[in-house]
């Protein structure tokens, strides 16, 4: 329990503020006697009598609001009078009295330089801490020493021990629970942010400690340990939510590093999963440089920072072990029969904290019989795929090995590369190969062939095969025109993948890697540094990566080396092209007198075979007698082929009619 939620401490903060706020009271009545006096013998009031000052409380919100901020007697009396024109109506009613006006039942600066001790006219200048903390509010007026002046009403509930968040950071920023435990590493890591902020509790700028990394729930959780070590609470402000104004923007600093003052708080900017390519980043950078008070960076990078110090401390994702033992923490002590699911999905998916006690949840605790996931694995991929499906189009894959028409060899690569996908832990870590570095550890396949003959439905078949999500990327939205941008894209899809262990389908790659250019100009050179950056990612990724092309020649041989296997699609000949034809049309559809080896004739991939099937299908559809007949298959044929822009031979034509 807090301070501020001990009942005695709250009876014993009332009783020193009321007494202080008495002190003040008594020292406006004595000026409004001596004004009374005065008046009477026609002269100018007398100074003040210099009241005995209060006996301070260290731990009473005043004193420690005054030694936060560094307010001289003056100030605090200043804050005192505007605390007390609304905590006590006999203050107002002496402002009042004092003005001579029973309209101004408020303090100004006037009023407290003639009524109270050791005045001083700086008290009220914009860098002093009454303004420059906003702690006072100062009304426009004619002149200075006339304006009302009044507390702010953050301020005002501070004294009376009341927590209270500014309402102008609602829903900015929210506090950050401590977790119940750390693992390892990240205690670690906690130890090392709770030793900055100790070693700089007194100095005036405190460092801005970064936790790069790519694991957003354990920074948080690092933070809030981190403060709780040190009798500190950790606010967390979403860094998308810092102003693009200026003004804005330093107004916002003002009023967290105050909120981090009165709450004893350090300031977690959340920078999410997302990268240096967004458009926030230079907005945080001048956040931050604003900002004097002590604030944790979690972003995927650090950012760089010229007038502020800066410390770096690395959040890398938990070891195996360790990831072992989150999932086993979440799940229970009887782990509820999905023990022995836990190595699996250690190896295959790189969840936080929160992913993994929201997929033990879903598991545990359904919300209905539909929604619950069949096993541990699938509520993985559902928590895994959140982040990804804004970056890249889920495929949803029904595809099985049943359904490719492939030669052997083809077929035989393909099990080749799920056989590798399953096996890598063992390999990589148990065999330690990758202990030799992350470089080739990677698993990238590319399917070359002519369109339609069946590269992306082998990505479905893998995909199914390995119960993993496939995701299409769309390399409109990668390729950039602007230098550099290109980058940030791919890092971008290949960090957030990292943790879904999903498997990526570039389809058709050439437009992106194609052969690297002979160096002419600036563009050539970057597209080239674009090019080695993608290799170097598809090495070092943890999952499966799948490159489609129709032109294999276009492919730098350079890339093609780093390619663990390379599948060659064939244009399917006229016995495969009968076995396409005869699983295009499902069990359940009304065919007559089809001939698959007369269909077999038209010289076709299987794309546009089951476009042309499934176009018969709706021919027929609207017949009273529907059945799915030769005629219909040649009509839909001539829509192909005329949208192919290819004539269909007589040969074709009499072979279908």
């Amino acid at each position: 329990m807090s301070v501020a939620d001990d009942p005695r401490w709250l009876e014993a903060n009332q009783r020193h503020l009321n007494a202080a706020l008495a002190v003040v009271r008594e020292r406006l009545e004595a000026y409004v006697r001596r004004l009374d006096e005065d008046a009477d013998a026609g002269g100018a009031p007398s100074p003040p009598t210099g009241a005995t000052d209060l006996p301070g409380d260290e731990s009473a919100a005043l004193e420690t609001l005054c030694h936060t901020f560094g307010l001289t007697p003056f100030e605090r009396d200043i804050l005192l009078l505007c605390a007390g024109v609304e905590l006590d109506a006999r203050l107002a009613a002496l402002c009042a009295q004092a003005h001579g006006d029973a309209r101004r039942v408020y303090p100004t600066l006037g009023l407290a330089l003639a009524a109270l001790d050791h005045p001083h006219w700086s008290a009220l200048a914009p860098a002093r801490p009454l303004r420059r903390w906003r702690l006072i509010e100062l009304a426009p007026a004619d002149t200075l020493t006339a304006g009302p002046l009044r507390i702010d009403e953050r301020v005002l509930h501070y004294l009376t021990g009341v927590r209270y968040r500014d309402d102008r950071l609602a829903g900015l920023i929210e506090a950050v629970p401590a977790p119940d435990r750390l693992v390892p590493s990240h205690q670690d890591v906690a130890e090392r942010v709770a030793d900055v902020l100790g070693r700089h509790a007194t100095t005036e700028l405190w460092p801005a400690i970064q936790l790069p990394g790519p694991d957003r729930g354990a920074k948080s959780a690092i933070t809030a340990a981190a403060c709780r070590s040190v009798g500190m609470r950790a606010l967390r402000l979403p860094a998308a939510e810092i102003p693009a104004s200026a003004g804005e923007r330093a107004a916002l600093a003002r009023l967290c590093e105050r909120e981090l003052a009165l709450d004893n708080a350090v300031l977690l900017v959340d920078g999410g999963a997302v990268s240096g390519a967004d458009t926030w980043l230079p907005r945080l950078v001048s956040f931050l440089e604003d900002l004097a008070g002590p604030v944790i960076v979690a972003a995927a990078e650090s950012v760089t920072l010229r007038r502020r110090p800066s410390v770096r401390l690395d959040v890398v994702r938990p070891p195996a072990e360790e990831q072992a033992a989150m999932w086993r923490h979440a799940l229970g002590t009887d782990e509820r029969g999905l023990g022995d699911e836990v190595p699996a999905v250690v190896a295959q998916f790189r969840l936080d904290g929160d992913a993994i006690r929201a997929a033990c949840a879903a598991v545990g605790d359904p919300v209905d019989s539909g929604a619950r996931p069949a096993t541990l694995w699938d509520a993985c991929r559902i928590e895994a795929r959140r982040a990804l499906d804004d970056l890249a189009q889920r495929i949803d894959t029904v595809a099985t090995w049943d359904d490719l028409v492939l030669p052997q060899a083809q077929v035989g690569v393909l099990r080749q590369v799920a056989a590798h996908v399953r096996g890598r832990t063992i390999v990589h870590q148990t065999w330690g190969f990758a202990t030799r570095g992350p470089r080739g550890l990677g698993i990238a396949a590319l399917f070359a062939g002519a369109s339609g003959t069946g590269k992306t439905m082998a990505a479905e078949v893998l995909a199914n095969e390995l119960r993993l999500d496939l995701y299409r990327i769309d390399l409109s939205q990668v390729v950039s025109k602007y230098i550099g941008e290109t980058e940030k894209n791919l890092r971008r899809i290949f960090d957030t993948a990292e943790d879904s262990g999903a498997i990526l389908l570039f389809d058709e790659a050439d437009a992106l890697f194609g052969k690297r250019s002979e160096v002419r100009d600036s563009h050539d050179r970057y597209a080239n540094i674009e090019v080695s950056y993608l290799l170097q990612r598809m090495e070092a990724y943890h999952g499966l990566a799948i490159l489609t092309t129709n032109m294999k020649d276009a492919l730098d041989q350079s890339f093609l080396r780093r390619l663990r296997f390379v599948v060659q699609f064939p244009f399917p000949n006229a016995a495969a092209r009968a076995q396409i034809w005869n699983r295009a049309f499902p069990a359940k559809a009304p065919t007559r007198d089809l001939d698959v080896d007369r269909l077999a004739r038209l010289q076709i991939p299987g794309g546009n075979i089951r476009n042309i099937a499934l176009n018969a299908a709706f021919l027929a559809a609207g017949e009273a007698k529907p059945a799915i007949t030769m005629s219909h298959v040649l009509h839909a044929a001539r829509a192909e082929y005329a949208k192919l822009d290819r004539p269909l031979s007589k040969a074709e034509a009499e072979a279908v009619a």
